[in-house]
């Protein structure tokens, strides 16, 4: 089983990526414009809404059934491999942090709670974000391409995390931007923590919401213990 956590109530801090620890929604956008463009259509601020969050097949299809294309698995692998490589000429370079994220995940860590990394992006553009945030910080990280096709909103991305971790996933905090995530993270049990950044997020049950992580420490998390 996992460690002792230094905060009553919580066995870990799961950790979304994407627009929750860094802003690098915005770096997706570029390239999903980019590859709407290529198959002839275009990608409005809502259809792109409807994507945060989501895995890379799942975004795929949707783009290339938006532009009438075809959208068998060839097709899909194709427009998948062309976001890859553009994505992570994006990601070469350091990653924007959201603001207070730095340093909440060092707050948690320095403490000695568990963390997982929990996130859709696929293994090798995570290995590329981690070289700003830092490997270091987790003693685990979920993919998007290592949870058996079951991605957020399947509560499985969070599940599996608990399970290498040790922990209940019921005595988890995790941090999400998304409603795809916070739903995933909820269906798992987690008490989640939303700090909503280009798409909002309904409330629901265990859910707490904070403009930005600025000033997320250990008593706001053992406070987001006890109001789970």
């Amino acid at each position: 089983m996992g460690r002792p956590s230094a905060v009553d109530g919580v066995a870990a801090v799961l950790w979304d990526m994407d627009g929750t620890l860094v802003d690098s929604e915005k770096l997706w956008d570029i390239a999903l414009h980019e590859a709407v463009e290529r198959l002839g259509g275009t990608l409005s601020p809502a259809q792109r809404a409807t994507l945060v969050g989501s895995n890379m097949a799942v975004t795929c299809r949707f783009l290339l059934e938006l532009t009438g294309s075809t959208a068998g698995e060839g097709d899909i692998a194709e427009v998948a491999g062309w976001i890859r490589a553009r994505t992570a000429t994006l990601f070469a370079d350091a990653l924007p942090w959201r603001d207070g994220a730095h340093d909440a995940l060092v707050a948690v860590r320095t403490a000695g709670v568990p963390s997982a990394l929990v996130t859709s992006t696929e293994r090798e553009l995570t290995d590329l974000a981690l070289r700003t945030i830092g490997h270091e910080m987790f003693d685990i990280t979920v993919c998007g391409d290592e949870v058996d096709g079951l991605n957020k909103p399947h509560p499985e991305p969070y599940l599996r995390a608990a399970r290498l971790l040790g922990v209940d996933p019921r005595q988890c905090v995790a941090v999400e931007d998304s409603p795809v995530g916070a739903d995933s993270a909820t269906a798992a049990g987690c008490t989640v923590l939303v700090v909503p950044n280009d798409v909002s997020v309904p409330e629901g049950p265990r859910r707490s919401f904070r403009d930005s992580l600025v000033g997320f420490d250990l008593p706001a998390l053992a406070e987001l213990a006890r109001a789970g």
